[in-house]
């Protein structure tokens, strides 16, 4: 029997190899002779570096670029053997994570560093940047990333961006980047308000340069990372891609399939977001063309209009009937546990039928 594990990360808990692997386990467990696929997975938040370099030979570039709130920090990227693409995560340089929770202020925060890792692989000859964007601090439109590249000389960069995203937001307006997003940065009510007023200055500024018109702050993932996909799309000519198609398209996943048996995949929490390009769905949406059973096992499940049942063949949470609180649920030698009894019993259940 042939089975592909592509989880992405239970975020705060479990990484998405360590999903992976603690899966694999169950299915050992029952059927040790059983063929698997391990696939780490990320729809173009934080992990997606790590995803991709197992999948394709690079070498680590550090350097110290300009943090959120222009403090230094230090940060990496990935880049191919001959130099000429690079993989990068918004979020090494600009991410929510790096800005202690009583000091996230996305009035002030910047996306500067994204230029300067960007203008670093410039002035390494690179031809092509992968740049994943998710996990922001930021409600800047891409401003600082702008500035940093005007002030090494480098705007428009010479390269091409291919931009893996996992939102379809546009850059302004109720569901723009600083109404949907924002507060989560946190932004008080009155300043997502003048945020996004910030946002539609931003863009008229930028159309009445004739660098771009106005449907570009309308174009799906516009408002992704606080903007920061606008600036790619209007400024540097980017290509917008879901995240998780990125990450497939890499790992030759739809060539994997080929044989497959079962595909097992899941997140931390699956809701409604989730059939809005999370890594789950991307991995459902294959194998569904494929003809492959999916089964979506994940940290919890909130889908009280079974919505996600049309999609897989199994749902489930893996902490269906611990009565522990959630605070030990979230230890990761508990989240492993449980995903691993989890496909045990639903692999036993599955054999006996």
């Amino acid at each position: 029997m042939k089975i592909v594990v592509a989880f992405d990360s239970f975020k705060g808990c479990l990484s998405a190899q360590e999903a992976c692997a603690a899966a694999a386990e169950g299915i050992r467990a029952i059927l040790p002779d059983a063929q698997i696929h391990l696939l780490p997975l990320s729809d173009g938040g934080e992990g997606l570096v790590d995803c991709i370099k197992p999948l394709v030979p690079t070498v680590e570039v550090a350097l110290t670029v300009q943090g959120p709130l222009m403090e230094q920090v230090c940060c990496s990227y990935a880049m191919s053997p001959d130099g000429r693409t690079a993989y990068m995560e918004m979020a090494a340089a600009s991410g929510l994570t790096l800005v202690p929770v009583h000091r996230r202020d996305p009035m002030a925060a910047t996306t500067y560093g994204v230029g300067e890792m960007i203008a670093d692989a410039v002035g390494r000859g690179c031809e092509q940047i992968v740049m994943g964007i998710g996990g922001s601090a930021t409600c800047d439109a891409g401003a600082g990333m702008l500035q940093a590249l005007r002030d090494r000389g480098c705007l428009p960069p010479p390269c091409k961006f291919v931009v893996a995203c996992d939102v379809k937001n546009p850059l302004y307006g109720e569901q723009g980047a600083a109404y949907v997003f924002a507060p989560q940065k946190g932004a008080t009510p009155e300043q997502v308000i003048q945020l996004d007023k910030r946002l539609r200055a931003f863009a008229r500024h930028t159309e009445a340069a004739g660098i771009t018109s106005p449907a570009t702050a309308e174009h799906p993932g516009a408002g992704a990372a606080g903007g920061l996909g606008y600036a790619f799309l209007a400024y540097l000519d980017a290509t917008l891609r879901s995240g998780i198609d990125v990450t497939l398209d890499m790992t030759g996943f739809d060539e994997l399939l080929r044989d497959t048996d079962l595909v097992l995949t899941g997140e931390g929490k699956s809701d409604a977001q989730t059939l809005m390009g999370k890594v789950p769905m991307g991995v459902s949406l294959r194998c569904r063309q494929a003809g492959v059973m999916t089964w979506l096992l994940s940290g919890s499940i909130d889908d009280p209009e079974q919505a996600l049942s049309h999609h897989f063949s199994e749902v489930h949470g893996i902490n269906e009937g611990d009565p522990r609180p959630l605070a030990l649920l979230l230890q990761p030698e508990v989240a492993k546990e449980n995903l691993r009894h989890t496909v045990q019993r639903l692999i036993s259940q599955t054999i006996s039928h």
